[in-house]
């Protein structure tokens, strides 16, 4: 299997980002997946909560948190979802596969740690 190698995505042309939205990590990042309770509306498999891993890619444009937005709690400030690898054997712990086997899932930026 190749190595895939973390890349920005492209600037969007005539996107300004307003305040507070400029991606808070970059590519190569290493992070930790947030752990919250209650479990409740999360956007985020609970088996991926408190793994780490690296930011390989940042989505754009920044959008709105949509956590926030299903309990009416969002003014509209945006932020960045990110691509992100974790490896496998951090998401099971008796994984026989390849030690350089990743699960790649996009997040949102409210869930991420720098490590």
């Amino acid at each position: 299997m190749p190595t895939l190698k973390p890349v920005a995505a492209p600037p969007i042309q005539g996107v300004v980002p307003a305040l507070n939205e400029l991606p808070g990590f970059s590519p190569g990042d290493a992070i930790r997946v947030g752990v919250r309770s209650p479990i409740g509306h999360y956007r985020v498999p609970i088996y991926l909560r408190g793994k780490t891993g690296t930011v390989v890619q940042v989505i754009e444009p920044a959008m709105v948190d949509n956590e926030a937005e299903g309990f009416g709690k969002n003014a509209g400030s945006k932020r960045h979802y990110y691509r992100i690898s974790i490896p496998m054997t951090q998401v099971w712990a008796d994984y026989q596969g390849s030690p350089r086997d990743e699960l790649r899932i996009e997040i949102f930026e409210t869930w991420l740690e720098r490590v």
